[in-house]
């Protein structure tokens, strides 16, 4: 098992899985809000591309708030799993979708900075986090990209679980990490420092590459 210093450090390693991205005019690295942004800031300077957010909220159901329904994204996207969906209640599901609109609304606003909002027609997005549990984040990225025009969806991480990885290959063309544990336990027991990234970090990061 290899445990990461930092962010930066996974970043860089995750960096060395994707070389053969580099220099090319299509790709666009997108960090997941909010601990994906530091390991992607790192990726899109090692590949020369482009570094952006994206902002994805999943809609959890409300007796399990951790099992996902469905998920928003930017510019009004909804994916959604209709086999849960659908033993939820239209007040409810209205209930939950309100409050996730809310914070991805004010998530867009504070680290866009004025930029125009995501567009990714015929891009390859690296999608980076800095790990995956239980993948329901990196999986609504990757169907949120899918709608958001991407022609290609590469998910990428330092480290993630088997079922995870696995789970992924779903809605994903490529997933990339640098090691599944046998006995993958929490993310943040992969690195030294697992802080929470703030808001001033995620911008910080997004300027740094602008």
């Amino acid at each position: 098992m290899t445990t990461y210093r930092d962010r930066t450090e996974a970043g860089r390693e995750l960096a060395e899985r994707l070389t053969d991205l580099a220099g090319r005019p299509d790709v666009i690295v997108l960090g997941l809000v909010r601990g994906g942004v530091p390991v992607a800031r790192v990726v899109a300077d090692r590949l020369g591309a482009p570094l952006d957010v994206l902002v994805v909220r999943k809609l959890g159901v409300p007796w399990a708030p951790e099992v996902a329904y469905g998920a928003l994204g930017p510019g009004g996207v909804e994916v959604l799993n209709e086999m849960v969906a659908g033993r939820i209640s239209e007040n409810d599901r209205a209930q939950v979708r309100r409050r996730e609109q809310a914070e991805l609304e004010r998530r867009e606003q504070r680290y866009r900075g004025g930029r125009p909002p995501l567009d990714l027609t015929g891009r390859t997005a690296v999608i980076v986090d800095d790990g995956l549990a239980t993948g329901a984040t990196a999986r609504a990225a990757a169907q949120v990209a899918r709608h958001l025009g991407a022609a290609r969806v590469l998910v990428a991480v330092p480290v993630g679980s088997e079922q995870a990885y696995d789970m992924l290959a779903a809605d994903a063309d490529t997933v990339v990490t640098c090691q599944l544990p046998h006995d993958f336990a929490a993310v943040g027991a992969y690195y030294e420092d697992f802080h929470e990234v703030s808001d001033d970090e995620v911008t910080q990061a997004l300027t740094a590459t602008a």
